[in-house]
């Protein structure tokens, strides 16, 4: 299969999946929105992925063909998935609200999973979470499962061909180095859910647990 990215941010690219594709046999595009260029057309492209990105995205002149993108692929029959802020376009695309949460999550969290949820999940899992913002679950998906802090971690749609994450289960030290270097301000304010730099990096074996979930949604997901 082809998959194209969406990245909306040089910090919030691809990571563990562009590995975990190219180990699969699986081909790839990756379209910097950041840098202007122009998002693919449907036909460009088997699945799609739309990452997440700075707690402040400004609009620019790709927003509004990114929003059509998304919409015109979740009418289709090709798998899309959103991590982070591309999750919460796409609940917004199913007509859900998103909101401002009380307290952000930032690091390592435990995820239960939902027990009617259609994805191959583990009973409770820990995820690196980047968010200050929640979304409700759009009429009929179905939850992936719950945090201390979110009721809400994500959802599936369409019998799991549109998954929606705030999960970032592509994370690696790397990754979560760049983005902890390049927004500051996201932890500037403590909160009971809110981790140091050295939480978030001390314990290098939560990557590799953490790669093992990203497995097996991926195998669930694109086996549509």
């Amino acid at each position: 299969m082809h998959i194209y990215f969406l990245q909306h941010a040089p910090h919030f690219g691809p990571a563990r999946l562009a590995d975990w594709l190219t180990s699969m046999g699986h081909s790839f595009n990756v379209c910097r929105l950041y840098a202007d260029e122009v998002p693919p057309r449907p036909g460009d492209f088997d699945a799609l992925i739309v990452l997440g990105g700075p707690e402040q995205i400004v609009a620019h002149g790709w927003s509004k063909r990114e929003q059509h993108l998304v919409e015109r692929t979740l009418k289709s029959s090709k798998p899309i998935m959103g991590l982070g802020y591309g999750a919460e376009l796409i609940a917004e695309a199913l007509g859900a609200i998103v909101s401002l949460n009380t307290h952000g999550e930032f690091g390592w969290h435990a995820v239960r999973r939902n027990e009617q949820g259609d994805l191959d999940l583990p009973e409770r899992f820990e995820a690196f979470l980047w968010h200050r913002r929640i979304f409700g679950l759009p009429e009929g998906a179905i939850s992936i499962g719950a945090s201390e802090a979110s009721p809400l971690q994500g959802f599936t749609w369409d019998g799991a061909r549109v998954v929606a994450m705030h999960c970032h289960l592509e994370a690696t030290q790397e990754w979560v180095r760049d983005i902890i270097e390049r927004e500051p301000r996201s932890l500037a304010t403590p909160g009971p859910w809110v981790q140091s730099r050295d939480e978030m990096l001390e314990d290098s074996r939560r990557f590799a647990q953490q790669a093992a979930v990203l497995d097996r949604i991926m195998i669930d997901w694109l086996r549509l």
